[in-house]
Formats: C-alpha cells, structure tokens, sequence
C-alpha cells in the first residue's frame, strides 16, 4: 500500500485555520508564441507564459502523454481524476509504481532523467517536497488559481505547493475492536495486543512519520521534538500491541492489523469498502493534519502535459474530485466561499477537531526526520 504521506504544508483544511510554525522526449523543447515572445514550455512558469491554456493545451496534446508515479486508483479518487483528465484532452497516463512512496518518486525523477518515461509530475509529502526542492530537480510554476492557495501551503517560487490532505486518525473494525479507542494512551492497553499498525517506516513513508509526529504530541513532545513519538511506539511494540508491518486496508480486511492509525480520508476511502465495521477517530490526544504537495521535474518528459496537469487539478472540477475522494482540497475554503463545493461530498468528511492547530516548519520537520531515521531502528 502507498506509504508516501509526509509533514505537509501549513495550511487551511476545512474551515479551520492553521498557522505555519526509453529515450528523451522530443516534446521538451517546445516553444509557444505570446505576444511576439517565445517561451520554452520546459522553463515556462504559467500558461500566460506559453501563450494561454488554448496553446498550452495545444502542446499537450501534441505530446499525447503524462507520466505520474505513486497514485493508486482508489488514493483520493485518482482512479477517477486521471480517467477525467483523460477523456477531457485525450491525453494518455501512465502510472508508474502506483504502490511506491515519496522516496521512490524522488528517485524516479534523478534515476530515469532523459528517458522518455521519467516521472513529468510529482504527488508527494512536503518533507520530500522540500528535500526534491533542495536537489534542484523542481519546475517552478503557477497555476492559474495560485492566490486560492494559501502562502502558508507553497514555496514563494512555485517549485511545489500543497494539495489535499487530512488528519492522522484511529481506524478500527469495530467487528473485530469490541472496546472502542479514542486516543494514543488507549492503544497501549491490554485488549489491544498484535492489533496496531502504522502505513509503513517512518523513515520511508509519509503517513507513518505523520503517525509518529502526532504521537509525539500526544506524549509531551512538540514539533521540536519528536523523540516521544518514537519512544511511545517502542512501549507499544513492548506492550506487545504493535504489528510491525506496512499497514493497509487490506491488513485490516483480513484481520491482520484490525487497528491502523492513517490517514482519515485514506482510511474512509481505501479500508472503508472492505471493512464494513469501520469507524474511525481523530484521537483526543493527539491532533495533527498535513496535505500533500503537487510538483514538476524540471526534466520532465512532457512539460506541457505535466502543466497542463497542475491546471487540471487546480480548477474547480479537479478540487471537487478529490473532495470526492473524500480528502481536503487545499482550495476547499474558496469552494466554500464561491458556493462551487461538492455539498454531498464535502457533508460527508470524516469529522474534524474544532481546534485551531498549528504545524512545524522546514526546519522542525528536517530536525524530526533525522531523530526518526536515528532512532526508529531502536523500536
């Protein structure tokens, strides 16, 4: 199961506020004319730039092809968001590693530079978001509804910015759970023994690092200091609770893991079909939400396509789709506020704490991810 989910952005989900504590392809030297000036669509940096979304589409099509990684069908209604995009502009999509994490993107895009099945597009968490940013290996770019993304959730160059995203939640068959858990200090008790798992290594995949994070703070830790997250999964693993295996809806389907602690959308949509008795808990102790983050390789294959992509995502329809999916568009509030929101879709997210939250910076989440990657082993 894709484990990529990591530390995202600061931003908005909801109504809540959150403040930031194979050969190369012939395509990617396209040019398009705007107002007598030419502009490379690999260095172009918004549609304006390549002369407007008729023309931006125009070489998109002429490409004929995208190139995402690490976007399973049923992740967020990708299944449908790609079949949409698809259909709209004829364009083919090509999946690559559909189960892979964030890691495995990065080193698709370094790995396969030049061939002409190189990743064009990157679903990623942020802390990989900004470690892909720092190689030097992102596109900066604008989508047209740029200002609807809060600052807080984007680099200030366009090299990424947020998604969608959600809140690290207690998932359990409640067939299988007779006593109900509502918090981390309740995973540790007796009834649960061999019941709970995370989506992964913390020091691979996102989801589980986010797991970690929020036990830290469920533990006496903060965002400087995610030690008593790793040390509280180590009393699990003591206790005899913890299963130390990829969690997934499929461990819980058959009843391997019957306690997961993921993502809320993911939970509600990948485990929720299979696992009839789920229910599912923002834990009381520990409250902590992220969002993904969109990017381009700046080698990507197919330039125009990768851009016309992000544009896609970014409108009204794409926002909505993965509302669908039941996640958290990062546009949700300017949905909200235009009366352009999926209401039937958007009624049934999974219900959020009415806290106003906060998120560690670049720099907290690099520190954390060096404790992690120290001390995990030791769990």
């Amino acid at each position: 199961m894709r484990g990529k989910y990591a530390i995202a952005a600061t931003a908005a989900i909801g109504s809540l506020v959150f403040a930031a504590g194979c050969g190369s392809s012939s395509s990617s030297g396209a040019s398009s004319s705007n107002s007598g000036s030419t502009t490379s669509v690999s260095s172009a940096t918004s549609a304006t730039a390549v002369g407007g979304m008729n023309a931006l589409v125009t070489a998109a099509k002429k490409e004929g092809q995208l190139n995402v990684i690490t976007l399973p069908a049923n992740w967020a209604n990708y299944g449908t968001i790609m079949k949409d995009f698809t259909a709209k502009y004829g364009i083919k999509i090509n999946d690559a590693n559909p189960d892979g994490t964030s890691q495995d993107e990065i080193n698709a895009v370094n790995q396969l530079k030049g061939q002409s099945r190189a990743p064009d597009v990157l679903d990623i968490g942020n802390s990989f978001a900004v470690k892909a940013d720092a190689q030097g290996i992102l596109a900066p770019y604008r989508v047209a509804s740029w200002s609807d993304i809060p600052a807080s959730a984007k680099a200030s160059d366009g090299t990424y910015y947020a998604d969608y995203g959600g809140y690290v939640a207690i998932g359990y068959d409640s067939a299988k759970v007779k006593t109900p858990p509502t918090s981390f200090a309740d995973l540790l008790k007796p009834a649960y023994k061999n019941e709970v798992a995370i989506n992964g290594n913390p020091t691979q995949a996102g989801a589980a690092f986010a797991a970690v994070y929020a036990a830290a703070l469920a533990n006496g830790g903060s965002f400087s200091n995610i030690a008593p997250g790793v040390a509280y999964f180590k009393k699990l693993h003591q206790a005899g609770n913890f299963v130390p295996v990829t969690g997934s809806a499929a461990t819980m389907e058959s009843g391997q893991t019957p306690i997961l602690i993921w993502w809320d959308y993911l939970l509600a949509s990948e485990a929720g079909p299979g696992v009839p008795g789920l229910k599912i808990v923002i834990p009381s102790d520990g409250h902590y939400a992220a969002y993904y983050d969109q990017a381009i390789s700046k080698t990507a294959p197919d330039p125009a396509a990768a851009r016309l992509w992000e544009e896609y995502l970014y409108t009204t329809t794409g926002q909505n789709l993965w509302l669908e999916g039941k996640a958290r568009p990062i546009e949700l509030p300017t949905l909200l506020s235009s009366s352009t929101v999926n209401e039937t879709a958007y009624k049934a997210l999974p219900a959020a704490p009415s806290t106003t939250l906060t998120f560690p910076t670049q720099a907290q989440q690099a520190a954390a991810a060096t404790i992690v990657s120290a001390q995990w082993p030791g769990v």
